[in-house]
């Protein structure tokens, strides 16, 4: 079978797709990948096809790179510049898609990519598989993750979806209808209604709702373990040289203040070792104690193991493989479905509560931390871990991939 699988956004958007393109080819079909080309280092690395797709997501969320519609460091603005850049490239990922999709028995859509990438599908008569890292498909169990987290009622949970739904398509409607007249496709009324859906989630994690339809599939986390990858010497001599550090990440989020949390973080670690991983930011620039050691980009997989607890911003990848290295978590949230999995993580036993990125002291961080070493939580997470390494999230999703394909 031959499979073309579009996303757009970071890195936590494109690593799991590519992962799973890998387990395609390695299970005798044809996967091509077409992502944000300033993402396509690890999907080369792993041997997949793939073409970049017009835009630049690194550079637009640049403070005052002038493509934001807002020159503040903001999330708020960070928000309004992805829905410009999906609108702004529509027809050119049109044309891509159409292109690579030539000849292809499906067509896996994900991301900002995802109302293209539909209709896509529905140009070249192929069937479309929804992927997503975050649960879209709506379920009474709990609310849509993209609302803001505060107490709801458990009657609105479904009807949370068809909100946020709603509002995302006013966002893309208007493009997304550009695009499609230009290759003699109708305007697009819902695009998203009755398509199968898989999710490189971990049901460990997150229990299979029991009211979700039969073709939304909870698979497991699309990871790609690393066996044979060697770190710098500079970094194996850091982490033989005493206890297991705590490690501070927060992916590639933009449109906050790195310098005041950096200098809450250092004041709750107190001088424990740490390392640090600035995502999008300058590490070389920052001013750090000598208990902390700069990190570039470094596997998950590897690293976390070798961690005491991952202090993280609660993306959906991140989180998962904290959680499957066994380790505890300490979860600042900046925005969107980052709250949602720090409540999962909660919900586990495997992280304290403790108040968002924005909202954070160097107080509440201290004790967060404190709670996170102990016994009781610790023995949580290890458990949880040892469950989640036993999940084939990435063959999972093969195997349904091939069924539904099979159907028609």
């Amino acid at each position: 079978m031959k499979f073309v699988a579009m996303t757009y956004g970071t890195e936590g958007d494109t690593r799991p797709i590519a992962v799973l393109c890998r387990a395609l080819l390695d299970a005798g079909h044809d996967a091509t990948l077409l992502a944000d080309g300033g993402t396509l280092d690890y999907v080369r690395e792993l041997g997949v096809p793939a073409t970049a797709l017009a835009g630049d997501i690194r550079a637009a969320l640049q403070p005052g790179s002038g493509i934001s519609p807002a020159a503040k460091n903001s999330l708020d603005s960070t928000a309004k510049t992805l829905a410009l850049l999906a609108n702004e490239n529509a027809e050119a990922w049109m044309r891509s898609v159409l292109d690579a999709g030539a000849g292809s028995d499906g067509l896996i859509v994900a991301g900002l990519a995802a109302y293209i990438g539909f209709s896509a599908a529905e140009k070249l008569g192929v069937t479309a598989i929804g992927a997503g890292m975050i649960p879209l498909t709506p379920t009474s169990a709990f609310p849509s993750p993209f609302l803001p987290p505060r107490p709801m009622p458990r009657w609105l949970n479904r009807p949370s979806y068809r909100l946020v739904n709603a509002a995302l398509w006013r966002a893309f409607r208007q493009s997304t209808d550009a695009a499609r007249a230009k290759v003699e496709l109708p305007p697009a009324r819902r695009l998203t209604d009755n398509h199968p859906m898989i999710y490189g989630i971990s049901p460990t994690i997150l229990p299979t709702p029991g009211d979700w339809p039969e073709n939304a599939l909870m698979c497991g986390q699309w990871i790609r373990p690393i066996h044979d990858w060697e770190p710098p010497q500079a970094l194996q001599e850091f982490l033989s040289a005493g206890d297991a550090p705590i490690y501070v990440g927060f992916g590639s989020m933009s449109g906050f203040d790195q310098r005041a949390l950096l200098d809450a973080v250092v004041a709750a670690v107190a001088g424990r070792r740490a390392l640090f991983y600035p995502g999008w930011g300058d590490g070389e620039s920052l001013d750090l104690p000598p208990n902390f050691f700069v990190i570039g980009d470094t596997p998950h997989d590897w690293l976390f193991p070798r961690t005491s607890m991952v202090i993280h911003h609660g993306g959906s990848g991140t989180t998962h493989s904290a959680a499957r290295a066994g380790v505890p978590s300490v979860v600042l949230p900046f925005a969107a479905d980052q709250f949602f999995w720090a409540k999962q993580l909660r919900r586990l036993g495997v992280a304290p509560a403790i108040a968002g990125a924005r909202r954070l002291t160097a107080a509440s961080l201290s004790q967060a931390i404190d709670a996170a070493g102990e016994p009781e939580l610790r023995e949580r997470a290890s458990a949880i871990g040892a469950t989640m390494r036993s999940e084939d999230g990435a063959a999972t999703a093969v195997k349904e991939l091939e069924t539904v394909l099979a159907r028609g």
